[in-house]
């Protein structure tokens, strides 16, 4: 009896001996957060466009013809009424010859028919002739005065003609296109050469519908070439690129042309932005950067777009409550957001400024989870502790 107590005793203790000791809590996960803070939101808009001219114009012939002569190339400056190109005129110059011949013609038939009038008139007075011989004579008169109306009218389009085979330009501007060369025959109306105005200039953007409503005319902007754009972009130590700095200019403009409908292709709104003070350095085609006046600044929170989820089909995120200086407690909250930004996604309610909310790994969080907070400090603008 007293052996079998002493096993069974030898037993326990072994069992105790054989359990695993009971395993650690898991420390609490870390958490990428930051603080939400009021920030001004830049509702500013910024877009990418050509710079144009006001005045593009398409020059042509306006008869057809052989070209002779070319007197101008492509980026030259030409002056109104300055020569551009010659059609072959021997055709031309024979019809207003002809043309010519005929009004000869018509003048001297309606002379004669005028002294035939007056000599009928005198006869019928006399007694001599009736009256239906006179209204005879009276509307051959007629008849010829406005076949002479005719040729001389057929004589003035065909003198026209003839100073039609120059091609004059019709504005003072530089020569961007040229599609003619001596030799070439060419049609009525066909484009030969394009002048545009350099002193009106300006830059055409396409404005998404979303950000018409408070486009107007006249609104102020600024502009800045897209090349002085991407010189920002690099780091200028030496004193040799100072005069590359300086020529980084911002040049003022104002919105002179909305178009009434939208592309039919983009769905955005053609807008002509007029450069006030364009000098040199902006040249026809370059690209240029142009942000709109800002409409509304308003003080808003505003949180990296990674922070924001979905849960329950509702928009939320993960508030961190801090239960010491190491350690908090994550729990879900439904926010209303508004618009996203270059800066984040602007919350409209259901958000307090100050608070943490988690911007990583939030599809992995549970309520009442412990973790342990680390703000991410590369996001700007979003508070401090």
């Amino acid at each position: 009896m007293q052996s079998k107590i002493v096993s069974l005793m030898m037993l326990s203790l072994l069992l105790v001996g054989c359990e695993k000791p009971a395993e650690p809590l898991a420390p609490p996960r870390p958490a990428l957060v930051v603080v939400a803070g009021e920030m001004a939101l830049n509702e500013a808009m910024v877009l990418v466009g050509e710079v144009k001219s006001r005045y593009e114009s398409s020059l042509a012939f306006r008869i057809n013809g052989k070209i002779i002569e070319r007197k101008v190339d492509v980026g030259q400056q030409v002056k109104t009424g300055q020569v551009i190109a010659r059609l072959d005129a021997a055709d031309t110059k024979l019809t207003a010859a002809a043309a010519l011949a005929d009004v000869r013609v018509a003048e001297a038939n309606h002379s004669l028919a005028q002294a035939e009038v007056e000599r009928q008139r005198s006869l019928f007075n006399k007694k001599f002739i009736s009256a239906s011989a006179l209204d005879l004579r009276e509307a051959e008169l007629k008849t010829s005065a406005a076949r002479l109306q005719q040729v001389k009218a057929q004589a003035a389009l065909s003198n026209n003609q003839s100073h039609y085979t120059a091609l004059i330009a019709d504005r003072d501007g530089v020569v961007t296109q040229i599609r003619a060369e001596p030799g070439q025959f060419v049609i009525a109306g066909e484009a030969i050469a394009q002048i545009v105005d350099t002193r009106k200039v300006e830059v055409l953007v396409a404005v998404p519908e979303s950000r018409m409503a408070n486009l107007k005319l006249g609104d102020a902007v600024t502009i800045k070439l897209w090349v002085n754009q991407e010189n920002n972009t690099q780091e200028i130590n030496s004193q040799e690129n100072t005069q590359d700095k300086n020529s980084q200019k911002i040049y003022s403009g104002k919105v002179r042309e909305i178009a009434p409908a939208a592309n039919s292709a983009t769905r955005a709104f053609d807008v002509r932005v007029t450069v006030i003070d364009a000098d040199d350095a902006i040249k026809f085609g370059m690209t240029a950067g142009v942000s709109f006046a800002e409409k509304d600044v308003s003080e808003s929170i505003v949180i990296p777009s990674t922070a924001l989820t979905k849960l329950n089909g509702k928009s939320s995120v993960w508030v961190i409550d801090r239960l010491n200086n190491q350690i908090g407690i994550a729990h879900s909250r439904a926010v209303t957001a508004g618009q996203y930004t270059e800066d984040g996604v602007k919350i409209l309610s259901g958000l307090r400024a100050g608070e943490l909310v988690a911007i990583a790994g939030v599809h992995t969080l549970i309520n009442g989870q412990k973790v342990k907070p680390v703000q991410e400090s590369r996001f700007k603008g979003f508070g401090h502790e």
